[in-house]
């Protein structure tokens, strides 16, 4: 029997029957699902959030999806949003190993199938849940399709501080200071701590004030910047990532045009050689694709719902409208 997590409606303004649950890890850590169910759905979208996200924050867009008759998930990484965070100082961002995130995926998807969340299932992966999500796909999570926002296949680093990340995080592992924050980060949340003007997230105000009151009003969900150890290990999985062969689906990749966090040109070259996939630039989006204005937010939706309709072709499966 699924165990009920908080949900904070009160902030989301999403649909009315959102809700959220507890699953918990091989490793024993506890994570939190959104769900937001759909009568009748024509299917189920796994939405992978990035670093220092949480299951509200997308309860705007699941109102999106579910008016256009799909039901959709989203979760809390370990050590961040409420699920259970990794380090002593709670403000800074902490994995073990980049592929533990894949043990969160597990959790989900088997809360998935208890909760009978309605199949075909399809993939939309943010940032470092689009890294998460691709990985995902490259092992055989059950999905017709997978879509991305802006996804941490590089990060936009200077060579010469790349390398300086790399070179502490490898003397981390025999200092066993892994857990302090990387260079130029900071422990205080960026939308708690800087002005809309000139942010590098979105472009619409009113999205910039839906995840301040957020963040202001439920502080634990908040979250600062990336330990050492987060850093070395992201830079690893993006690397690894370039090189392995794209997965056998349908895909879709959308980057703002101004993108200032992630490395649009790795995502481009990802792309290229992915059959069956496509690369689209979205005009006056930043990195928070889906925080920006809802015209935006149609328009992505709009070509998700024809890959969804793509992959689910290919799998021979029957439309429903």
């Amino acid at each position: 029997m699924a165990d009920p997590a908080p949900y904070y409606a009160d902030v989301a303004d999403g649909p009315a029957d959102g809700a959220a649950f507890w699953a918990q890890t091989s490793d024993g850590l506890r994570v939190r699902i959104g769900v937001w169910p759909k009568a009748d759905a024509r299917g189920t979208l796994l939405l992978f959030p990035g670093r220092s996200e949480y299951v509200e924050k997308y309860a705007r867009f699941a109102s999106d999806v579910t008016a256009e008759g799909y039901a959709m998930m989203a979760i809390d990484w370990r050590g961040q949003g409420i699920a259970d965070r990794l380090l002593p100082d709670r403000r800074i961002g902490h994995v073990g190993r980049f592929r533990d995130f894949q043990k969160d995926v597990a959790a989900m998807v088997a809360l998935a199938q208890e909760l009978d969340m309605p199949k075909p299932w399809h993939i939309l992966g943010h940032s470092m849940g689009g890294a998460i999500a691709l990985r995902s796909v490259m092992e055989g999570i059950d999905v017709l399709s997978a879509s991305f926002t802006g996804p941490m296949w590089g990060i936009l680093m200077a060579k010469g501080m790349r390398q300086m990340a790399l070179a502490l995080y490898y003397a981390s592992k025999w200092t066993g200071q892994g857990h302090r924050l990387a260079p130029t980060a900071t422990a205080e949340n960026y939308i708690l701590t800087s002005p809309f003007e000139g942010n590098t997230l979105t472009n619409t105000p009113e999205m910039w004030e839906y995840m301040k009151t957020q963040v202001t009003r439920y502080p634990d969900m908040a979250l600062g910047g990336p330990s050492i150890h987060w850093l070395g290990e992201a830079l690893r999985e993006c690397r690894y990532l370039r090189r392995a062969a794209p997965p056998p689906v349908p895909a879709i990749c959308f980057v703002g045009e101004d993108e200032a966090i992630v490395d649009r040109e790795a995502m481009r070259l990802r792309m290229a050689n992915w059959t069956g996939g496509s690369y689209q630039v979205v005009n006056d989006a930043q990195h928070e694709i889906l925080m920006e204005g809802p015209e935006t937010r149609a328009l992505v939706l709009r070509q998700m719902l024809d890959l969804f309709e793509r992959g689910e072709s290919q799998a021979n499966l029957p439309r429903s409208g």
